[in-house]
């Protein structure tokens, strides 16, 4: 069995086995490598995900690791909701300072009811039902990524449940099921922030959607594009508008 903690730290920016980058950090070179050769390519969230817009998450989500990032994003979106705060019309100049959700709220990972570990699995499922908002997963690209997968270093059964995941149709029923808290629900929604820009009506219709179904208020739903957006920086090499290939 794979470890999902670990697997959703390389979907948002883990070290590539062999570099001195970070998934996110790469993910440009990575695109363009798989352009000119498909199979030097390993980068998981390139391969994944593309680079949207040509946005990545900052160091500090990184360094913090993927759950505790996700949950410290949600946790800052709503304590400016609570406390009545405009949201943030543009990213913060620098790296935004972000820590994890203390440890007494719900939004703490050692506080989900169904275990940190299937609660993981349910971001990661979040993530890649957003990265297949706009249709872009079809059969050739399942398998161009499975080729890709392959070379990430992730190990055979995580690489078995991304493709199933991939190749899975959706079922919101299921995913927003899977958060059991109003908090949970709140960082299913922030990981899949996190994995789009949504700049196409398909993405954009996803998420709004999502937000709907998940039943969060629309100005928590703008605190969060606010605290995701300022938690995203450009990407070296990763301008263009859709470049996963």
């Amino acid at each position: 069995m794979f470890d999902p903690k670990k697997l959703l730290d390389d979907l948002l920016g883990s070290q590539i086995p062999g570099t001195s980058g970070t998934v996110r950090d790469k993910a440009g070179q990575a695109v363009q490598m798989a352009k000119d050769n498909p199979l030097a390519a390993g980068a998981l969230a390139a391969v994944l995900l593309g680079t949207g817009t040509g946005r990545q998450v900052t160091g500090a989500a990184v360094k913090l690791g993927g759950l505790a990032a996700i949950g410290g994003l949600a946790y800052k979106a709503y304590q400016n909701y609570k406390a009545g705060n405009a949201p943030e019309q543009a990213p913060a100049a620098g790296e935004p300072e972000l820590l994890p959700p203390p440890k007494d709220t719900a939004f703490h990972p050692s506080q989900a009811p169904q275990g940190e570990d299937e609660f993981t699995l349910t971001l990661v499922r979040a993530m890649i039902s957003a990265a297949k908002a706009d249709g872009h997963v079809d059969d050739e690209e399942r398998r161009k990524i499975a080729g890709k997968v392959s070379l990430a270093g992730i190990g055979a059964d995580a690489e078995k449940f991304l493709m199933a995941e991939l190749e899975s149709p959706l079922d919101l029923d299921t995913l927003v099921a899977g958060a059991k808290t109003d908090a949970q629900k709140l960082e299913l929604y922030t990981a899949s922030r996190l994995t789009i820009d949504p700049d196409t009506r398909a993405e954009r219709g996803y998420l709004d959607l999502l937000a709907g179904r998940l039943g969060l208020p629309d100005a928590l739903v703008d605190h969060v594009e606010a605290t995701v957006s300022a938690a995203k920086v450009p990407a070296a090499g990763g301008t263009s508008p859709n470049p996963r290939w």
